[in-house]
């Protein structure tokens, strides 16, 4: 088993890095079913299409796939339902009214191992528009360069 503080990301979110400004980010739990837990140790994950909303007071997970695990039995669980994420109760009401106000999204960014207990980074983000998306494939495309540039001057 791994040590009490390291951590070991499961499943990353790169599309949203793409497409969102990340404003804040945020640690919540996240609470699963027994067959779950095991199913994402496994890697059997997908946040490509997942987002959060804050609705009773209560931070819940939108459309994250966690496919059945192989040795469940005959238990049966929706791969597609909703998850509640658990967080402190000032951070929700931080949370809901940069959504609210601002009208921000919330999406998940990756799920990790912290020790034992299963995290979610969730961003308060913003979305791009196209010009934004292409300014950021400029600037990475030049680093790329410079950097390149950079490493044949050391190594003739």
């Amino acid at each position: 088993m791994e040590a009490n503080g390291s951590v070991k990301i499961v499943a990353q979110n790169r599309k949203a890095r793409h497409d969102y400004h990340i404003i804040q980010t945020y640690e919540a739990g996240i609470a699963l079913l027994g067959t779950e837990v095991k199913s994402v140790r496994e890697g059997h994950v997908n946040l490509r299409d997942a987002f959060a909303r804050v609705q009773d007071g209560e931070v819940l997970l939108y459309s994250m796939g966690v496919n059945p695990y192989k040795n469940r039995g005959y238990t049966e669980v929706d791969e597609r339902r909703v998850r509640k994420l658990l967080l402190n109760r000032t951070e929700i009401r931080k949370i809901q009214r940069q959504v609210l106000e601002k009208s921000y999204t919330l999406v998940p960014l990756s799920l990790y191992f912290k020790g034992q207990y299963l995290k979610v980074e969730l961003a308060v983000v913003q979305g791009k528009r196209e010009y934004d998306k292409r300014d950021a494939k400029e600037e990475l495309r030049a680093k790329r360069e410079l950097d390149r540039e950079i490493k044949n001057r050391r190594n003739p």
